[in-house]
């Protein structure tokens, strides 16, 4: 069974971290965009824990998870690796 794709840890973080450090701050002593950023902030840290209780639910089922960083997914055997990395040259073909 193919694994089952999920958000990488790192995008809750980095989300987290923004809204927290610098949206929050930005928006100063206006209470009513701050009280939104706080939802916002609430809303995403649900987020995290509801994933985690999917990982815990496909873990009781034996399904195999995978933490993705993008929707790409890379595949060096069935790609050239240079349409991935376009600096480097592709040989040209003879005549």
């Amino acid at each position: 069974m193919e694994p089952i794709p999920l958000p990488s840890y790192v995008h809750y973080e980095l989300l987290l971290q923004l809204l927290e450090r610098q949206t929050s701050f930005a928006v100063g002593q206006k209470p009513v965009v701050r009280e939104q950023v706080q939802e916002l902030i609430i809303t995403l840290r649900k987020a995290l824990a509801q994933q985690k209780h999917l990982e815990q639910s496909c873990q009781q089922a034996n399904l195999p998870i995978e933490y993705r960083w993008s929707l790409n997914k890379v595949s060096f055997e069935k790609e050239d690796p240079r349409d991935v990395f376009p600096l480097v040259p592709k040989p040209e073909v003879g005549n």
